[in-house]
């Protein structure tokens, strides 16, 4: 069996037939069609020749002018099969297009023998006896030749042979001689069994060419199959080095890693350990090996509690990231390690090893708590006199104090600006400082949250009126219930709502809309800003986070209001994000559990 052609491009040879796709009857079917078409030239050939041997067998006599018109006709013939035999061999699509040709053929051989029922009922009348005997057998030389012609599909052969015998057989008929009428009643017996003979042939092939094409897509199965196994067999001999050099790769890891690293039974004994390890915690690898590590490496009153911990790792098999727990060193000495524990499981899901990795970090957890605590009485130091700075300023920007001078009163207020922003950044950081310490206490209570999302307008009306910004809710806030804190929605809301404000065009419209999403409630807060630049938006939630420096510099901020919204709205059991408008800007939105 020949594989498929193909062409330059390394696509499949459109013209080829005999391609193994499958048994589709299709391709049964455009199989038999090129049969046919094969076929062709030598049935023209055969039919001009026979046509020029009758033709100058019936010359003679007063009929000559109707020999010379159907000469002329089987030329026109010949010519217009020849045309179709050339116009099939230049198709590209021979299976989509292969019952539009056979249509044609049998057409063509319908024409054909209707020619030749022509002469027989043309010229047999008119000619003596033996020149009748010989067209009698010349037609029924034809009928029995187109057989293994267009026996391939027995409905054309019967077009065929039903356009030769039933205008010769009405001649005989009406003949007038007795023996012709009883000839034309066999003749339709002669026509059905060369039809019938069509038809079991037209099965036999039929049934070889379904043979054909199953054997075909076998053998493709075959030898698919075949180079499937070669590449498996490929694959694998190369994961097999691959998984050599890996283990080579991780063992070399984890002797030169700089964290130390351990790999423990399932009952907790050492099996092997880095040197980082032997350093961490004063034991050489030869002193721990077969020892109990969750014994030996933790404080003694915490034992019972790592085994639980130890046990419950290995009934569940799933690793454990950041656990951080109290470690004893050798000296006697307690520090401080984060800990990542991963089973090793085997395909009967049954842990193996354990892959322990630990870092000290008792100096980390000290410079934090000292950077906590500086920070934290910085921030207060400096927001005691701030207050009382702002407050005198306001006193003499209000006139108070009485009128002052315009270019003081710009400078005043130029003071008062920023000294705002400067109280507001120490209150970011010591909110952000509280988040990331666990001391900042949420009091949740049952709010109405359109009544909130009027009220969060009502107060940041008068912010965006300096940007010349107009705050709007779209549509009827829902009736809708949650459970929050109040103060710090009030403060999610303040931050989005002077975000929106500072990054929209004068003349704007900032709207806040509430639409329930899977059981949440979601408030959507929509600018008409530029939006936000793609490299940015991975890190947007991030402290001290500002896209364009120059730009928002120019409009104020900290770049710590959307970390802490996102805290605080993950503290109340929600979540945060942001998407692009259609119609421009961006849309940052919450959503809260609803009630």
């Amino acid at each position: 069996m020949t594989p498929p052609s193909t062409t330059a491009e390394g696509n499949p040879a459109p013209a080829r037939i005999s391609l193994r796709q499958s048994a589709d009857p299709r391709y049964v079917l455009a199989d038999r069609v090129e049969q046919l078409y094969s076929q062709m030239p030598t049935a023209v050939i055969a039919t001009l020749v026979i046509s020029v041997v009758a033709a100058y067998e019936l010359r003679q006599g007063r009929y000559a002018e109707i020999v010379i018109f159907w000469g002329v006709l089987v030329l026109m013939l010949t010519f217009a099969r020849a045309g179709l035999y050339w116009s099939y061999r230049r198709t590209r699509d021979k299976v989509g297009e292969a019952a539009q040709w056979l249509r044609w053929l049998g057409i063509s051989a319908l024409a054909a023998g209707a020619t030749w029922g022509f002469a027989g009922a043309v010229f047999f009348p008119s000619h003596a006896d033996e020149q009748q005997v010989f067209l009698a057998f010349l037609l029924a030389v034809l009928v029995g030749g187109g057989i293994p012609i267009y026996a391939v599909s027995w409905p054309v052969y019967a077009l065929y042979a039903g356009g030769i015998l039933f205008p010769f057989t009405y001649v005989l008929a009406t003949f007038g001689n007795k023996l012709f009428v009883e000839i034309a009643l066999i003749v339709p017996a002669f026509y059905l069994l060369n039809v019938g003979i069509a038809y079991r042939l037209n099965r036999v092939f039929n049934s070889g060419y379904r043979l054909r094409h199953a054997y075909g897509k076998l053998t493709e199965d075959y030898t698919a199959l075949n180079q499937r196994l070669e590449q498996q067999l490929i694959e694998l001999e190369e994961a097999r080095r691959q998984v050599e050099a890996s283990g080579r790769k991780l063992a070399l890891f984890a002797e030169r890693s700089p964290i130390a690293v351990f790999e423990f039974d399932p009952e907790g004994r050492i099996l092997n350990m880095n040197p980082a390890a032997e350093t961490l915690f004063g034991f050489s690898s030869r002193e721990m090996l077969g020892r109990a590590g969750t014994e030996t490496l933790f404080p003694s009153d915490a034992s019972g509690d790592i085994a639980e911990r130890w046990r419950q790792l290995i009934r569940s098999r799933e690793p454990i990231f950041g656990l951080r727990l109290n470690n004893t060193r050798r000296d006697g000495a307690e520090i401080t390690c984060e800990w990542s524990l991963t089973p090793l499981v085997n395909t009967e899901s049954r842990v193996i090893s354990v892959i322990v990795q630990g870092r000290d970090i008792t100096q980390q957890l000290e410079a934090e708590r000292m950077k906590q605590e500086f920070t934290s009485t910085l921030s207060h130091e400096l927001r005691t006199p701030l207050t009382s700075i702002i407050g005198s300023l306001q006193l003499i920007n209000s006139g108070v104090l009485g009128d002052i001078d315009k270019d003081v009163l710009e400078l005043t207020t130029i003071a008062e600006r920023n000294g705002q922003r400067l109280l507001d950044l120490i209150n970011d950081i010591l909110d952000v400082e509280k988040i990331e310490s666990g001391k900042l206490t949420l009091f949740p209570e049952t709010l109405l949250l359109g009544e909130l999302l009027d009220e969060s307008l009502a107060l940041n009306r008068g912010f965006a009126d300096r940007f010349k910004v107009r705050l709007a809710t779209a549509g009827e806030p829902q009736a809708v219930t949650v459970s929050a804190d109040r103060k710090r929605l009030l403060q999610i809301m303040t931050n989005l709502l002077s975000n929106a404000a500072k990054f929209s065009p004068e003349g704007s419209t900032v709207t806040v809309n509430m639409d329930i999403v899977d059981g949440c409630v979601r408030v959507g807060v929509n600018d008409n800003g530029p939006g936000i630049p793609e490299s940015f938006r991975n890190r947007i939630f991030g402290r001290f986070a500002q896209a364009d420096m120059s730009y928002t510099r120019q409009k104020g901020g900290t770049g710590l209001g959307l970390a802490i919204c996102k805290r605080l709205i993950e503290m109340m059991g929600g979540k945060i994000g942001f998407s692009d408008r259609d119609s421009g800007g961006t849309t940052f939105w919450f959503e809260l559990p609803k009630l």
